[in-house]
């Protein structure tokens, strides 16, 4: 049996791996943190957090040093009567100090989260403000850019905001089912999505990247797996991919068994291929489907052979996944994934 001191030494390695694993995941800007700011909302989150640490740090310096002065200087002594040391009855002041000074810190951080939140959500709209509509389903995201006419979904892309271009992006939030929530959060708080409800949010990332986030709202079985991405682009990035996003989808000739299997399928019912009868609106839009780098909310690499397993067998990857597995044959499967392959 392992003794104690062993057991203790592999709890501490444990730990310090796991501490290890995050910190390099952190670096590589592969988990989602609120310890790296990189917009105005997120700054002034940030801020706060670190004024509320400092304070509840301090109360608890003060709260430990005089327990431990308490503990040390009336701790029980040989030469106490009755073999306990002396009791003290009452202090007024103390009293009132242990009163008036937490009403007083309440107070203070009452009013600066005020202060921030009335900031962030009364924030003046800039006439260049980019409009994103959000909508949150069972279980992935999608993104509506009304002046563009660009439908997408699960991975948001939006213009950087610099000193010499400086931008915002604000977004529409309603959700077509259950409550989700939507955050990313070194771009921004997270903000609820709620049916026949619009709530709004806006950012301005100061640098270009992928920024991560994910549904904060239990939405059900796959709620861990709603992942989301945001693409920060440059100008000429950002006017590119709404270039290609907004041309027709590709018809490839080599590919038109896929097509006619795609069409034939329960598949239009609940997507959307823009040239084709399918018009669905249940499920994604693949019209530019191998333009994103993952698939099913981010649960995996946009790969063919991922794609091909996720029409195959979806609750392979995401188990409780509305969309059914789809009964195709070998052939079939090959066809429809050469097919959607060409969707860039």
């Amino acid at each position: 049996m392992l003794t104690v001191l062993t057991r203790r030494l592999i709890c501490l390695a444990g730990a310090t791996a796991w501490l290890l694993r995050t910190t390099i995941l952190l670096a590589q800007n592969r988990i989602p943190t609120t310890l790296a700011p990189a917009s105005t909302p997120a700054h002034q989150i940030f801020d706060l957090s670190i004024f509320v640490v400092a304070i509840t740090g301090g109360i608890f310096l003060v709260v430990g040093g005089l327990l431990a002065i308490a503990l040390f200087k009336f701790r029980a002594r040989e030469t106490d009567p009755a073999g306990e040391p002396a009791q003290i009855y009452g202090s007024t002041q103390i009293e009132l100090a242990w009163t008036v000074i937490p009403i007083l810190i309440v107070v203070v951080l009452f009013l600066t989260t005020a202060r921030i939140i009335f900031a962030i959500q009364d924030a003046p709209k800039p006439t260049t403000a980019l409009d994103v509509t959000v909508i949150g389903h069972q279980f992935w995201w999608e993104f509506r850019y009304p002046t563009f006419g660009v439908v997408t979904a699960n991975e948001l892309h939006i213009p950087v905001s610099s000193g010499s271009t400086p931008d915002a992006t604000f977004l529409k939030l309603t959700s077509a089912d259950v409550n989700h929530s939507f955050w990313v959060p070194q771009l921004a708080g997270k903000t609820d999505l709620i049916a026949n409800h619009v709530n709004s949010m806006w950012m301005d990332p100061q640098k270009p990247g992928l920024y991560l986030g994910q549904c904060a709202q239990f939405c059900g079985s796959q709620h861990a797996l709603m992942l989301l991405r945001v693409y920060v682009d440059t100008p000429d990035q950002f006017a590119a991919w709404l270039k290609n996003q907004q041309r027709p989808a590709r018809q490839d000739p080599e590919t038109a068994a896929g097509r006619r299997v795609f069409e034939t399928q329960a598949c239009i019912n609940c997507h959307t291929i823009s040239g084709t009868a399918a018009t669905g609106r249940f499920g994604p839009d693949l019209s530019h489907l191998t333009s994103r780098d993952t698939l099913a909310s981010g649960a995996m690499d946009n790969t063919p052979a991922n794609l091909r397993e996720w029409i195959k067998s979806p609750d392979s990857f995401k188990r409780g996944a509305l969309m059914p597995a789809m009964q195709l044959n070998d052939e079939q499967l090959d066809e429809v994934t050469a097919y959607l392959e060409t969707l860039k």
